[in-house]
């Protein structure tokens, strides 16, 4: 056996054991940081497969963006995991029946894949994982399609900036149009006043007096 099949075997054993605290851990935190671990071993073999480019996507992504997100909203939420547990046998059937409908959808998927592991990829070298290739790929043969999911995504970015822009009567709210505008006449305005000493030195003089 080589070394390369020996250590996909292992980064094989320590995601399927990851995945099972996942769903099997009590503290979402837990299950949080196995998922964590889980997406680093995936990294891991997408390594040995030589996808660098997949590899490192999913460590900048899932790992540095969204499981950041998601430890921050369990940690801060008071979750009741006794609440959550309570109807978990009445939904097992149903979960059951999805987990063995999606098991088999993978199997076909992996079985298709091994019949026709002699297919060739598009590129120069057929390495998925090259970034130079992968590049040439979106940008020729799927161009079309890779600028319509960029559209799409950038029209999901500001929908979400418009939902979230809701006029608040609590809160203020600065237009930068009107800010842009503004000139410094408008916001400094210089008032002469006479010095403090001649006011102390004519109260002074009137106390003489007195």
């Amino acid at each position: 056996m080589e070394f390369t099949t020996a250590l996909f075997y292992v980064f094989a054993a320590i995601l399927i054991l990851a995945a099972t605290q996942v769903i099997t851990a009590r503290n979402p935190v837990h299950s949080a940081l196995f998922l964590v671990l889980a997406f680093f071993t995936a990294s891991g073999i997408w390594m040995l497969l030589k996808a660098e480019f997949l590899a490192i996507v999913l460590v900048l992504v899932y790992v540095g963006a969204v499981m950041v997100l998601f430890l921050f909203v369990v940690m801060m939420l008071d979750i009741d995991l006794d609440k959550l547990r309570a109807g978990f046998w009445s939904h097992f059937p149903l979960a059951l029946t999805v987990g063995v409908v999606v098991v088999l959808e993978m199997s076909a998927v992996l079985w298709r894949g091994f019949l026709t592991v002699g297919r060739q990829i598009h590129g120069d070298s057929g390495n998925i994982g090259d970034t130079k290739n992968l590049g040439l790929v979106i940008f020729t043969h799927y161009q079309l399609a890779f600028e319509v999911a960029a559209a799409i995504l950038l029209l999901a970015i500001v929908a979400a900036v418009a939902l979230t822009l809701r006029r608040r009567k609590d809160s203020k709210y600065v237009d930068p149009a009107q800010a842009v505008k503004v000139q410094s006449k408008d916001r400094v305005r210089i008032v002469k006043m006479k010095a403090e000493s001649d006011r102390v030195t004519l109260a002074a003089t009137e106390k003489q007096g007195n």
